[in-house]
């Protein structure tokens, strides 16, 4: 898993190296991407000041998280997996 400052963040296959999904819908670049601790889900972290969660299934967004005012430092979820933490500067 790669976050990246082109606004996207990527899944690889461990085996082949290929790309599994491309996660694109920023505004601006990430900081971080993790995996949820049940391995069904990924949360990126933004400098546009938002979080969003993703189906590591489909690969499509399934929520944008809002509310800070600044940019996003990180973002990671709780050890069981029911809650995302994100913090701003």
């Amino acid at each position: 898993l790669t976050a990246s400052s082109d606004k996207s963040a990527r899944v690889w296959k461990a085996d082949s190296g290929q790309r599994r999904h491309t996660f694109k819908g920023h505004g601006g670049r990430l900081v971080k991407a993790v995996f949820s601790p049940d391995g069904i889900a990924v949360i990126t972290a933004s400098r546009d000041t938002t979080a969003k969660l993703w189906s590591l299934e489909s690969g499509e967004r399934l929520h944008t998280l809002a509310g800070h005012k600044g940019s996003l430092c990180s973002a990671d979820f709780s050890p069981d997996g029911t809650l995302a933490l994100t913090t701003s500067e």
